[in-house]
């Protein structure tokens, strides 16, 4: 190969590498309070610096503190230089830390480069509530037309609506533009064939979205800060899509996203970190009646300010002849980051609590990491009859498998398994490669003195519980 091509080939090398890295920031809106904690600037390697908005947002209805979020995209690999402005940096870390990301410290600044997108938290000195949340994305590829008669198109800037509620009809795509700040809460009632999407953000709404006696739904990229109640919420739906959101919630009932009777459900790539249940799964309350099935959660993150990051149960049809099934649910690969819930009766980072006659059954949760948390269990699974929120004990839990689940923490109170009755029982409970603190708990600990896998996995199993077995992981064959 002659010189003039090596250099031909060398140049277009360069080229096409300079077009894969790129970083594509969005206008900020005054509209949103600005959080001086932190001072975050990017760029691609070798490249200008570029000053990102950092976004307040609300957490912990506890004790409602400003905590910082900056959001943009890009490809290949972004450089961050985050300076911390509330003292001195002491210790940093970066969570989830299954990814991990170890900052560099040099006095108050902060240095460290990602690949690719994810959703992170960057804690100065331990503390989680002056953090910074960082929210990155993939360059979009779906960018409608403004003046598409299909699409609702909101460009940078502040937008309200009459009524505060935005009606989505079927057929529409609602776009929120990166900059662009919506002050309404949406609504997709009785309707199909809908996409709610963009990197613009929902602010302070009502509630988020509600999605009610509705099919093929999707919503997708945005990001929520502080609604009054849901970030999202669906009643009787089928065929729902919640990827790439992030949410933050400081108020009571402050639930992330919550499903009341709905079939045929993706939840991917979520940030949730709320003030109240982060993702719960229900069958009747309200208006809305029926089974609850096919619900797939993974590859997001789950932080509870207060009660629970998983929660399926509760509220039913306690009719007679009229009970509702909970069932064919798969968490996988999850990241629990806080629990924070003085109530024991709502404890459990991985809740299964029936009530109002609901029966759970055939519930997989594969691949979860739960690092330490405030206060809380790692599990709570109980037949129960919470008579603040129900009207009758629930039927039954049965098949339920936790699989190469981790805690590594010191502040977990005693899990508990508890049935109600020997007619209203708890059966067929597998954990197969359950690590506390990098121990796993199978027969593999076969000590003298010890007589129960529970004792070293601090689990109370109370009455009426039929078999529960404890196994080492199985590693497949490829």
């Amino acid at each position: 190969m002659n010189l003039k091509k090596i250099l031909f080939l060398l140049v277009i090398c360069y080229v096409g590498n300079v077009f894969s890295q790129q970083i594509i920031t969005f206008p900020a809106s005054d509209s949103i309070p600005h959080n001086n904690d932190f001072t975050v600037k990017v760029r691609v390697p070798g490249g200008q610096w570029q000053d990102l908005y950092e976004y307040e947002a609300l957490v912990d209805m506890h004790r409602v503190t400003s905590s910082s979020m900056v959001n943009f995209d890009f490809s290949g690999t972004v450089e961050f230089s985050v300076t911390y402005n509330r003292g001195k940096v002491q210790t940093a870390r970066i969570r989830p830390l299954s990814y991990g990301f170890e900052p560099k410290i040099k006095g108050n600044m902060l240095t460290f480069s990602l690949s690719k997108p994810c959703n992170l938290s960057l804690e100065v000195n331990g503390d989680i509530f002056h953090n910074l949340q960082i929210f990155t994305n993939a360059p979009e590829t779906y960018k409608p037309d403004p003046n598409d008669s299909s699409v609702i198109y909101f460009g940078p800037g502040f937008h309200t609506v009459k009524n505060n509620i935005l009606q989505i009809p079927s057929g529409k795509t609602l776009y929120l533009a990166g900059g662009a700040v919506l002050n309404a809460s949406i609504s997709c009632d009785s309707v199909k064939d809908v996409r709610i999407c963009g990197r613009g953000i929902v602010y302070k709404a009502n509630d988020g979205v509600g999605v009610n006696f509705s099919d093929n739904v999707q919503i997708e990229d945005l990001v929520f800060l502080n609604p009054s109640h849901y970030t999202v919420c669906s009643g009787q739906s089928t065929n729902v899509k919640i990827k790439n959101i992030r949410s933050f919630s400081a108020k009571g009932w402050g639930d992330g996203i919550d499903l009341f009777c709905n079939n045929n459900v993706l939840i991917e790539g979520v940030f949730m970190r709320n003030s109240d249940d982060c993702i719960a799964i229900y069958g009747h309350r309200w208006k809305f009646y029926g089974d609850c099935r096919n619900v797939l959660v993974r590859n997001s993150t789950l932080w509870a300010d207060v009660a629970h990051p998983i929660l399926i149960g509760t509220h039913g049809n306690p009719e007679s002849g009229k009970s509702e099934v909970l069932e064919n649910m798969k968490f996988e690969n999850i990241d629990i980051l806080n629990q924070d819930e003085k109530q024991i009766n709502y404890q459990g980072c991985m809740a299964i609590n029936v009530s109002d006659e609901n029966l759970a059954r055939n519930i997989l949760f594969e691949n979860i990491r739960v690092e330490d948390f405030e206060q809380g269990q790692l599990l709570n699974l109980r037949v129960t009859f919470n008579k603040k929120y129900a009207h009758a004990p629930g039927k039954g839990i049965e098949n339920i498998y936790f699989k190469n689940v981790s805690y590594n923490g010191k502040n977990a109170n005693l899990s508990i398994i508890e049935g109600y009755s020997p007619e209203r029982g708890i059966k067929n409970i597998v954990f197969e490669g359950l690590k506390i603190n990098g121990t796993e708990i199978s027969p593999k600990l076969n000590k003298p003195g010890y007589m129960q896998y529970s004792d070293f996995a601090r689990f109370y199993e109370g009455l009426y519980v039929d078999k529960i077995v404890y196994k080492p992981l199985q590693v497949e064959q490829k």
